[in-house]
């Protein structure tokens, strides 16, 4: 049992308000010196590093269709802990779920596995008495739900806000703020950047999230709304733990805590905080490599790990850093384990867009005009530290850019109606699947154990090739193979990364199915 004031910030649909509505409370808070944590319902990063930097600490994901519903509660405990006050904010609608499963999916199912009050955002900019219906319908339409009051956005004057806290008085629904139109400014960077911004400590990020909190501390009765938060129930659940499956694979005894490279910036990874914890807990040794600056790997990297939240939006960046793609390329040709889904199955491309990226695939991707986006069933096509041949996951996908060919002679994945997807190649396991490692227990023992016991032969095979030429095997294609990509000595030596050699065969086109 755990007993931490809480609340969730929801609103009847997208584009009311309640992002900029949950980070200005949780700068708010903080700035009167309350420990307080943020949380994100869904699988999004960027939401949840912006919460993060509100709060002080890092933001936290509960998708129970990621991680399961019985893990919400823990997770949530967890990333709570020591926290005087913890704010989560919702996903879509209050009812609403991606995954067509409202009943376990919805912000509205996550506030009650939490027994927290909810606190809907309403834009009321084109609605007058209509309020009270829409609320009360709100309140209604779940019984379970505790819908514990509102905040108004975008009226108009004082006229209107008379005209609707009349209304809402009359359903005796409290309202705990008012905001004008010019309010909630938009302050925070375009999400184009991602969490790029947020690990990287931007000025402009920072300032936002300033400018939010002084917005709702004027315009919001905070007292009242630690009252609702101080008057959620125990949570009977125990905190989540990082701890390792006694069963599973573990670091031989007495070997070297191995380090595993976590690609992400000052202030975080571009991974779920759980992925750290998980590696942490089963014995690596985690030091964040930044794909956009660093030039090298960590001294002494024996496996990388490139999470979701990179950003597609920073591929000039990644192309750039020239050095780093052909360390990343050397780490995955001696046999390392690499690991990297969404962007960074792009990044391990030979282009993205035109422009040169690390060449470990003979892939080329490319910007669609549209974003996929949704939950896979996923099943295993290899057996690999991501999980045994044909388990079963679920991953998230969010993304434009596409690779040709779609996936490589051993594919990461597939699931119903679409082809094979991803890449697996000698220690790599790369796919445009998102997991969060929580909800797949395994992952991180599998590489700190995999890590740690990979051949030291490559140590001595990646000497011997300095002089002649080293091919880098894309995709498990034999190197006899037209369109193989190749490292070269003498490119290594030019910190440069070429495409594939003129003449190659052209990719084959995307298969066809769901993306």
């Amino acid at each position: 049992m755990i007993a931490v004031p809480r609340l969730v910030v929801s609103a009847p649909s997208s584009g009311h308000g309640k992002t900029a509505v949950a980070v200005g409370l949780l700068a708010a808070v903080a700035s009167r010196g309350l420990a307080a944590a943020g949380f994100k319902v869904g699988p999004d990063h960027t939401d949840a590093a912006y919460l993060g930097l509100a709060a002080g600490r890092p933001g936290r994901n509960l998708d129970p269709r990621l991680v399961g519903p019985a893990r919400v509660p823990p997770l949530f405990a967890h990333g709570a802990a020591g926290a005087e006050i913890a704010v989560v904010e919702g996903t879509m609608g209050l009812f609403d779920s991606l995954a067509d499963r409202p009943e376990t999916d919805s912000t509205a199912a996550v506030a009650t596995a939490l027994r927290a009050p909810v606190v809907l955002v309403v834009d009321v900019a084109a609605m007058g008495q209509s309020v009270a219906a829409l609320v009360h319908g709100f309140r209604a339409y779940d019984e379970m739900l505790w819908l514990g009051g509102v905040i108004l956005n975008r009226v108009a004057s004082d006229r209107h806000e008379q005209l609707l806290r009349g209304a809402l008085d009359d359903i005796g629904v409290p309202v705990f703020g008012v905001l004008r139109r010019r309010d909630l400014p938009n302050a925070l960077p375009s999400r184009q950047q991602g969490v790029v911004p947020v690990l990287h400590g931007a000025g402009e990020a920072v300032r936002g999230v300033r400018r939010l909190g002084e917005a709702i501390a004027g315009r919001v009765d905070l007292d009242r709304l630690l009252a609702l938060a101080r008057s959620a129930p125990r949570l009977p659940a125990e905190p989540w733990s990082a701890a390792p499956d006694p069963a599973g694979p573990a670091l031989p005894a007495g070997a070297p805590r191995p380090v595993v490279a976590l690609a992400g910036g000052p202030a975080g990874a571009y991974s779920y905080p759980e992925t750290a914890e998980l590696l942490a807990a089963a014995g690596a040794e985690v030091v964040t490599v930044d794909p956009l600056g660093d030039e090298s790997l960590p001294e002494g990297t024996r496996a990388l790990v490139v999470g979701g939240g990179l950003p597609e939006s920073y591929a000039q960046e990644l192309s750039a850093n020239r050095r780093l793609c052909i360390a990343v390329a050397e780490l995955a040709r001696t046999g390392r384990p690499v690991l990297a889904e969404g962007a960074g199955l792009l990044w391990l491309a030979r282009e993205f867009d035109g422009r040169p990226m690390c060449g470990v695939f003979d892939a080329s991707g490319v910007t669609m005009d549209r974003i996929v986006v949704g939950y896979r069933e996923a099943t295993a096509r290899a057996d690999t530290p991501i999980a045994p041949l044909g388990a079963r996951l679920v991953g998230y996908k969010q993304h434009a850019g596409v690779l040709r060919p779609r996936a490589g002679q051993n594919p990461a994945w597939t699931w119903n109606g679409g082809s094979p997807e991803g890449y697996v190649w000698r220690r790599v396991h790369a796919s445009q699947l998102i997991l969060h490692w929580a909800g797949t227990p395994g992952i991180a023992q599998r590489l700190v154990a995999g890590s740690a016991t990979a051949a030291s032969a490559t140590t001595a095979g990646s000497a011997a090739a300095a002089g002649s030429a080293a091919p880098v095997v894309a995709a498990g294609v034999p190197a006899t193979e037209p369109g193989t990509a190749e490292i070269r000595t003498a490119e290594i030596r030019t910190a440069e990364i070429g495409p594939a050699e003129p003449g190659a065969a052209p990719a084959a086109p995307t298969s066809g199915g769901v993306a």
